[in-house]
């Protein structure tokens, strides 16, 4: 998962997440929710209308609804294309508002009179065609009921729907509906664009404060490239750890010693993978003769450093 593709997903992301978080700051939430009366009919804030959609009233839904849009948003746009994407998404936002107003003005008399704020609308009508669109990817049953992978995001997006009753199921269902319009032949705007001039704009300024959305590149390599290096023929410039403690010292000596024996079993030869020399048993055992209070994981270590062992011995007394 990444947001290769889908640079408008990640715009709706950043933007809902920056618009919450500052109007938490500011303590101006309680100016972006949609309540008909008496914002709408009595004070005439018809603005309400659109700002509404701006930002979340409060961090849990906006956790939720970040999740649920990063699962749903990042296939529709692939699906779609950037381009498709953005005019869909404000086609949505502008039906979804006429649709939220109509609603508030037949239904206020049962209760429906506040929308929470908040762009669930939009994320419930990229949900429906995430459901029309992507397939489910597997399959699972549970206590004998059938489900998919899809029924996570169903279960987190019906938390949007329930958590501010009836105001947020009123939205969820209009974005449903908006997204069945849309979808469906009974307003032609599924062939509406954005203009030349916007996409230019949004290409040129809004993009860069988006990001990259490239995926990131993983090597396919199990085992990193080989790289030989000569010896340097300046013995001083040469360091050799010679002391340990106790505990570190035992540690590295059976780890070359088990090295070794297996090396000697599977007759793997060390120096064409790891590009290093591989001490005799003759070396080793000379070297041990003559420094008996070295280890022998540094001797090993100065032998395998070395062309021969004249030159194993020069590090060892140097060190």
């Amino acid at each position: 998962m990444s947001f290769e593709h889908a640079p408008v997903t990640k715009g709706l992301m950043m933007g809902s997440a920056l618009t919450s978080i500052v109007g938490g700051i500011f303590d101006v939430k309680h100016y972006l929710h949609l309540q008909l009366v008496p914002h709408v009919s009595r004070n005439h804030q018809y603005w309400r209308l659109l700002l509404h959609h701006t930002a979340f009233s409060n961090s849990s839904d906006l956790l939720i609804a970040v999740i649920v849009l990063y699962g749903v948003g990042v296939h529709v746009e692939r699906q779609f294309g950037s381009v498709k994407f953005a005019s869909f998404t404000v086609a949505s936002v502008l039906l979804a508002t006429i649709l939220e107003f109509l609603a508030l003005i037949l239904f206020h008399n049962i209760g429906i009179n506040q929308i929470p704020s908040g762009p669930s609308a939009l994320l419930f009508s990229i949900l429906y065609q995430w459901y029309r669109l992507i397939p489910p990817a597997y399959h699972f049953r549970i206590f004998g009921i059938t489900g998919s992978n899809k029924a996570f995001m169903y279960i987190l997006a019906s938390q949007l729907a329930l958590g501010h009753l009836p105001g947020s199921f009123a939205s969820a269902v209009v974005g449903l509906l908006t997204g069945y319009i849309y979808r469906s032949e009974l307003v032609n705007i599924k062939s509406w664009r954005l203009s030349p001039s916007v996409i230019r704009f949004s290409t040129r300024f809004l993009l860069p404060l988006v990001g990259s959305t490239r995926a990131p590149r993983r090597s396919t390599r199990a085992r990193p490239e080989t790289t030989h290096q000569a010896p340097s023929p300046d013995v001083g410039n040469e360091e050799i750890i010679a002391t340990a403690r106790p505990s570190a010292g035992t540690e590295e000596t059976g780890g070359s010693v088990m090295r070794e024996w297996v090396n000697e079993l599977t007759g793997r030869n060390e120096q064409g993978t790891t590009g290093v020399r591989v001490p005799t048993d003759a070396e080793i055992t000379q070297l041990t003769t003559m420094f008996p209070n070295m280890q022998r994981a540094v001797i090993v270590g100065a032998l395998q450093r070395s062309p021969n062992i004249e030159r194993a011995v020069e590090l060892l007394l140097a060190s």
